[in-house]
C-alpha cells in the first residue's frame, strides 16, 4: 500500500520525534531568555514563580558573625558555590550548597515549597553537620523586590524569632541575610550574609 506523500500526513508523522528530541536537548541560550522574558510577561507578580530568579549556579561569599546574640561585631568570610533546581514544575525548588568554612567544611540543601492556597512560600535548610535534623521552615513571600521570611529556633536553649531577607535581586546576583530576635521581633541582629554571584 502506498502512503500518500502530502504534507499533513508528513507534519503528523514527524511530530512526535520532533517533540521527542526536543525535549532531550537542553535548550539554547537565547531560546531560554525569551522563554523565561515571555513567562515574566504573562505572570509578572505570580508568586508561584517568586524564586525563579534564584535557579542556576552561583559562586557564593558568606560572611558569618562568629558569636549570636552577644554584642559581637567580629564577622568571618568564606566562600562557597550553590546550585538550584526546580522541582513540581517550578512550584518547589532545592539547592546544594558546598561551604568552605575555614576548619568545618559542610555541604548543605536548601528546600523550598510555594503553597497556593495561602500563596506563600516555605524555606527548610538541612547540612551535613547535624544531617537528620531539618530546620524549622521559614514562611514569607515576596513585595517590591524583597523576600521576607520568618520562623521560630531555638538558640543555646532558649527561643529565638528567625528572619531571612532575600534582597538585591539582579539578574547575576543577590544577597541573603539571616537575623535573629531574642525579643519577639522588637529587635533584630544579622548573623549571616550569603552574596551570590552567578556563574551558570
Amino acid at each position: 500500500m502506498t502512503i500518500p506523500h502530502d504534507a499533513l500526513r508528513r507534519t503528523l508523522l514527524r511530530a512526535p520525534l520532533l517533540a521527542a528530541v526536543a525535549g532531550a536537548l537542553p535548550a539554547s541560550p537565547a531560546f531560554a531568555a525569551a522563554s523565561d522574558a515571555a513567562r515574566k510577561a504573562t505572570h509578572p507578580d505570580d508568586p508561584a514563580h517568586a524564586f525563579d530568579f534564584f535557579l542556576g549556579t552561583w559562586q557564593v561569599r558568606y560572611r558569618r558573625l562568629r558569636e549570636r546574640l552577644a554584642d559581637n561585631h567580629d564577622w568571618e568570610e568564606f566562600e562557597g558555590v550553590c546550585k538550584t533546581q526546580p522541582l513540581f514544575a517550578g512550584l518547589a525548588n532545592f539547592d546544594e550548597s558546598t561551604v568552605n568554612r575555614p576548619g568545618l567544611p559542610y555541604h548543605g540543601l536548601g528546600l523550598r515549597s510555594f503553597d497556593p492556597a495561602t500563596r506563600t512560600w516555605a524555606d527548610w535548610w538541612l547540612d551535613t553537620r547535624n544531617p537528620q535534623r531539618l530546620d524549622p521552615p521559614m514562611i514569607g513571600g515576596f513585595a517590591d523586590g524583597v523576600g521576607t521570611f520568618y520562623g521560630e529556633d531555638e538558640w543555646r536553649g532558649a527561643k529565638v524569632k528567625v528572619r531571612g531577607l532575600w534582597k538585591d535581586i539582579r539578574a547575576d546576583e543577590l544577597q541573603w541575610e539571616q537575623a535573629y530576635s531574642a525579643d519577639g521581633g522588637k529587635t533584630w541582629e544579622t548573623n549571616w550574609v550569603s552574596r551570590y554571584r552567578r556563574i551558570a
